[in-house]
C-alpha cells in the first residue's frame, strides 16, 4: 500500500479525533470497527496496513493497543484536506439545466396573483411576479434528476395560506437566470400537476416577451444553490 485508501482515511480521521496527532491513544479494534462501520477484523487489518506503511506507530501491551499518527500520516491527511477544500471552494454554486418551453395549463396566472402570495413575494423576493409561470420541459434525464435536489434545499419559502374557503400550498423560490440575461425564480410547489420533467419559472417581467421566446424555444437556466 503506497497510497491511502478510503478505509485508511476513515481510520486516520477517527484517530485524529481522539488526539492521536501528538499522543499515543488507546484503541480497541472492536470500538474502531464500530466507529468506521467496519468489522473488528477489518479494523485490525487497517491498523496493520497503516503501521506497515509508516502512517501510524503502534505500541502493543497485552490486549492494549496505543496508536499515534506519524508525521508522514499527518502530512498525507493535510494534503487530502487541502485538496478537498480546494474542490469544495471551486465547485459551482449553481445548477445548469437545459430544456424546451411548453404551454402550461393556464391556471398559474390566477394563483400567482392571489394576495396571500403576492404580499409574500414582494417582501421576500422583492417583486410581484408577472402573472403566470413559464413552463420548461427538461428533455434529458440528467436534468430531470438534477432538479430533484431542490426538494431538499431551503430556498426562499412563500408560506401556504387559507382564504377561509380553501387552502393554498407553499412555494419555494430559487434565484435563476434564463439564457444568461433574464432574472427569474425557479419555483418548487407543494402542489403541482407536473412531474420532474417540467419546471416552472416566475419573473417580474413576461419572460416570453422579454426573451422573444415561444413554445419549442430552447433555453438554458442557471439556478443558484446558495442563497
Amino acid at each position: 500500500m503506497t497510497e491511502l485508501k478510503i478505509q485508511h482515511i476513515l481510520t486516520l480521521t477517527h484517530l485524529l479525533s481522539k488526539g492521536a496527532k501528538h499522543n499515543f491513544v488507546m484503541v480497541t479494534t472492536d470500538s474502531l470497527g464500530k466507529s468506521i462501520h467496519k468489522s473488528q477484523q477489518a479494523a485490525s487489518k487497517h491498523l496493520l496496513e497503516l503501521e506497515t506503511n509508516q502512517f501510524i506507530e503502534r505500541i502493543i501491551s497485552g490486549r492494549n493497543i496505543s496508536v499515534k499518527i506519524t508525521p508522514k500520516g499527518f502530512s498525507e491527511m493535510v494534503k487530502l484536506s487541502m485538496a478537498l477544500q480546494k474542490s469544495l471552494d471551486s465547485s459551482p454554486s449553481h445548477v445548469e439545466l437545459k430544456g424546451t418551453i411548453v404551454s402550461g395549463m393556464g391556471e398559474d396566472a390566477y394563483y400567482m396573483s392571489l394576495k396571500g402570495y403576492t404580499q409574500q413575494f414582494k417582501s421576500k423576493i422583492n417583486y410581484v411576479p408577472f402573472p403566470g409561470t413559464l413552463n420548461v420541459r427538461l428533455d434529458k434525464k440528467v436534468y430531470q434528476e438534477a432538479i430533484k435536489q431542490f426538494n431538499g434545499f431551503d430556498g426562499t419559502t412563500i408560506e401556504g395560506f387559507s382564504d377561509g374557503k380553501r387552502t393554498y400550498g407553499w412555494v419555494k423560490c430559487f434565484h435563476a437566470k434564463i439564457n444568461k440575461s433574464i432574472d427569474c425564480e425557479l419555483i418548487i410547489l407543494e402542489r403541482t400537476h407536473h412531474d420532474d420533467s417540467v419546471i416552472e419559472l416566475i419573473s417580474k417581467v413576461c419572460i416570453r416577451k422579454s426573451g422573444k421566446l415561444k413554445d419549442g424555444s430552447l433555453v438554458t437556466i442557471k439556478i443558484q444553490t446558495i442563497l
